[in-house]
């Protein structure tokens, strides 16, 4: 019993009692759970409209916002991840403005949409009362194409503001 060891098994004594807590398995346990949630997340983020974005070496990252507005390959329009139509965005959009004065229009497009409806749809949030958009790009260099430097917005989108009609 030299060395300051007591009578509970703190010393080499064979028979005594274990007193700590072994937290090994408990860390174990957590190292594995933090990698299946880590995998999994993957899976969970994913997006739920497939859209061929085309390229723009001026593309910059844009905050989320509540008008993403999405043109897919068929024609189909997708507001905020629905499908929807013309009338339902500019409803949506009515009701949005009045609490969000600065509401900003996302617009995506697949690379196999003609401009013409890219072009029907910026006229449509322009109509009901957006006059901040901007179009989502891939922000990846494109060869062959000039380059220029977009108004605001960060990577991701080329952004355009408009006053006015």
């Amino acid at each position: 019993m030299a060395g300051g060891s007591n009578a509970f098994g703190g010393g080499d004594e064979p028979g005594g009692m274990i007193v700590d807590i072994n937290v090994t398995p408990l860390v174990d346990i957590t190292l594995v759970l933090l990698i299946i949630f880590m995998v999994t997340a993957t899976y969970i983020v994913s997006p739920s409209i497939k859209v061929d974005l085309p390229k723009a070496a001026s593309g910059s990252d844009q905050a989320k916002t509540t008008l993403a507005l999405t043109l897919a390959k068929d024609g189909a329009l997708y507001l905020n991840g629905e499908r929807s139509n013309d009338a339902a965005v500019a409803k949506f959009i009515a009701g949005s403005l009045p609490t969000n004065p600065d509401l900003q229009a996302i617009i995506a497009a697949d690379t196999v949409v003609p401009h013409g409806e890219v072009v029907h749809v910026i006229d449509l949030v322009k109509r009901a009362g957006v006059h901040r958009f901007a179009i989502n790009v891939d922000p990846g260099a494109t060869t062959g194409m000039t380059t220029g430097t977009t108004a605001g917005g960060k990577t991701g989108t080329t952004t355009g503001n408009t006053t006015g009609n």
